[in-house]
């Protein structure tokens, strides 16, 4: 009877304990299962704040953007930054301002100076980073961030030029003009201009110079057949890139175009309504448009290279096409281009989220087939060739594209 009677309390021993372990369990997966379920970029934002989330997330740090290892000043933080801004002024949420000025606050120092910058580099790409100051300064008024914008407009005042005016795209490439740099260089010079040249002549010299930049790429990299721009120029014709007539490297790379659409538009926001050369920027601009919707893919994004189509080894390609859209969107708003290219715009972004996003299972927002970078010369020397172009290292979230891709999701408030 004893034995019995111990050997029946086991058995309900083992059957509770069995269902303890059970309930654990199950409440293990239960909490699993909701953990996974938790978007880090919640769905119903719109597409602008979904990228601004998703580029938090994968670069903690701003001054890391770009895959860099280490904090850096580069171009890409002012692309990615001024595009975040434009969210912050939206949303007024503080944390998206809080990484604009945690990237300030990592890379100017007490003194003013830019941490990983070289002046006498005197290359344009440095200056696309001065946006962030010029977007900073008048909220925090820190001293530190207006002497920092200040070298970064003496490097303009002194960087070496092409005979008839044309800066060089670096010190390192002399004689050369590239699209690349007029967005790097030009909305800052126009908007340094604007808000803090106190004499009234010299501010006019620098929107003279401005326009003058677009003058000089209208009249030596626009092909009168297309319309479309080649990547770049050199003055001297000495570069194995360079045609030994024009000067004119080979082929209409999508981000050159890219680049020199949107410093178009950008440079409109700061050149004064009454300067005579903004009836031309807006004729180039038109020009512009005219050609780039030419090559325009049916899938509503562009290739790599922009008139080569489906060619071999050609790709369509997100940055540019990115740039395109904003550029276009931009436009039409305010009044520069007509109408119809809005469908353009529209059916440019359709195509890029049909063909180049992608939408993990936590919510971040993956934009795919990013040209890594292009350029001319250098060591290795870059050629300029098609097979130089399609060649190119291929990745995700270049924020290349991530950066127009939020400006373009704002202007067609998507």
């Amino acid at each position: 009877m004893a034995k019995t009677k111990i050997t029946r309390i086991s058995f309900i021993y083992f059957i509770a304990l069995g269902l303890s372990l059970a309930a654990c369990k199950n409440g293990f997966n239960n909490s699993t299962n909701k953990k996974s379920a938790e978007k880090i970029v919640p769905e119903n934002l719109k597409w602008s704040e979904r990228m601004v989330l998703s580029e938090m997330h994968r670069f903690p740090e701003a001054s890391k953007l770009d895959f860099a290892p280490v904090p850096r000043w580069g171009y890409t933080n002012g692309l990615v930054l001024g595009a975040v801004a434009k969210v912050y002024e939206k949303t007024k949420n503080q944390k998206y301002y809080d990484y604009i000025y945690a990237y300030a606050d990592a890379m100017i120092d007490k003194a003013g100076e830019i941490k990983t910058y070289n002046f006498e580099d005197h290359n344009l790409d440095m200056i696309k980073s001065g946006d962030v100051l010029l977007y900073l300064y008048p909220k925090t008024k820190e001293e530190r961030f207006f002497k920092a914008m200040t070298t970064l407009n003496k490097q303009l005042e002194t960087q070496p030029k092409t005979s008839d005016g044309g800066y060089w795209h670096k010190k390192i490439y002399p004689f050369q003009m590239w699209l690349d740099g007029l967005y790097m260089a030009e909305p800052f010079h126009a908007r340094y201009a604007k808000e803090y040249e106190k004499d009234a002549a010299k501010t006019k010299k620098v929107y003279d110079d401005v326009v003058l930049q677009f003058d000089l790429i209208q009249k030596h990299s626009r092909d009168q057949k297309t319309g479309l721009l080649f990547h770049g120029w050199d003055a001297s014709k000495e570069q194995r890139w360079a045609n030994k007539e024009t000067g004119n490297s080979q082929h209409f790379w999508s981000r050159g175009m890219g680049w020199y659409g949107m410093a178009l538009v950008d440079v409109l926001d700061y050149l004064p309504k009454n300067h005579p050369g903004r009836a031309k920027l807006i004729k180039y601009l038109n020009q512009y448009a005219e050609a780039v919707v030419k090559v325009q893919d049916a899938s509503g994004v562009w290739w790599q290279v922009l008139d080569q189509g489906n060619r071999q080894g050609n790709y369509l390609e997100a940055t540019g096409s990115a740039m395109f859209v904003y550029t276009l969107a931009k436009g039409v708003h305010k009044g520069y281009l007509p109408a119809k290219y809005l469908k353009n715009a529209n059916e440019g972004y359709d195509g890029l989220l049909k063909n180049l996003v992608s939408v993990e299972e936590n919510g971040v927002v993956n934009l795919n087939k990013c040209c890594a970078v292009a350029g001319l010369g250098g060591n290795p020397y870059r050629d300029g060739s098609y097979e130089y172009y399609i060649g190119e290292k291929i990745r995700s979230n270049d924020p290349k594209g991530t950066g127009p891709f939020i400006l373009a999701s704002l202007e067609l408030n998507k």
